[in-house]
């Protein structure tokens, strides 16, 4: 279990007596479940573009960032939006999950058809953006990064954690690829299908998709009922919710999430499927 402790040994300049008060919201052991349902974390967040012009490798996007300047620097996530789609289709996710701690980066590609291969290139290299040349890059800790992506960019997600295993963690909503095999997968890998997908439905995609990861991976799949392939593009308390628990879990080593993911949630109103390996 991770606890105050390590946590504060892995941002530099973090006050240790707000680390996990104030940015959680409480004291003690116990997290509860409304800390991450809520619209907004702890954290005022502010934004900057960067243009397509100045991007190298992708289209350009959005970086919501945590204000605070005394709180030492922050694990980062880029997130690719789906095929025929825009950076819009997935913004809501910025201010969602970098108030809750985290450098988040919202992106173009270079062509809304660009294919899960592509997108996976182009999740790398905002990556690489964000931490070389962003003017976010000193907030940022290298060794503690992620990925997301809806639809193709789900498939992207998992195609850039295959090339890069040293990712902390990925995101994959209700991905499409058809690619079902993934033996070189690491990386602790989230995956979020719905029922009701008839673009990529969760028997042909999310679901094969999940099953190619190694059991040796920690990896999970949330099934939301009754959703559809759309789910993703505007704000939705469960993908959010587990999204930030999955990236809290790997990529600030905050074991005290794993309650929310690892084994996580019973299949009900909200899940119609529940896997994992992480709880094993």
């Amino acid at each position: 279990m991770a606890d105050a402790h390590r946590l504060r040994e892995r941002a530099q300049g973090q006050r240790p007596d707000t680390v996990l008060e104030d940015v959680l919201g409480r004291g003690g052991d116990d997290l509860p479940s409304a800390v991450l349902e809520a619209a907004r974390g702890s954290f005022d967040v502010d934004s900057t573009r960067v243009s397509s012009l100045r991007a190298s490798g992708f289209g350009g996007g959005t970086i919501y960032y945590p204000t605070a300047a005394d709180e030492g620097t922050f694990g980062a996530v880029v997130i690719s939006p789906g095929y025929t789609a825009g950076e819009s289709t997935i913004a809501w996710l910025g201010p969602r999950l970098a108030s809750q701690g985290f450098v988040v980066f919202t992106i173009d590609t270079h062509s809304r058809y660009d294919q899960p291969s592509s997108r996976g290139d182009q999740l790398l290299a905002a990556l690489d953006h964000l931490t070389d040349k962003s003017t976010v890059s000193d907030r940022i800790d290298p060794q503690r990064l992620a990925v997301m992506g809806h639809s193709m960019g789900g498939g992207g997600t998992l195609e850039a954690a295959k090339d890069r295993p040293e990712l902390k963690a990925a995101v994959a909503m209700t991905p499409w690829n058809l690619d079902k095999t993934w033996p070189e997968i690491s990386t602790p890998t989230l995956v979020i299908g719905a029922q009701n997908d008839s673009v990529a439905s969760v028997r042909t995609h999310a679901v094969p998709l999940y099953e190619g990861i190694p059991t040796s991976t920690d990896k999970a799949y949330l099934e939301l009922r009754g959703a559809s392939h759309l789910a993703p593009n505007r704000s939705n308390t469960r993908i959010a919710s587990s999204s930030i628990s999955w990236l809290k879990l790997y990529v600030d080593d905050d074991d005290r999430y794993a309650q929310f993911v690892c084994p996580g949630p019973e299949t009900g109103l909200e899940l119609s499927d529940v896997r994992n390996t992480c709880s094993s």
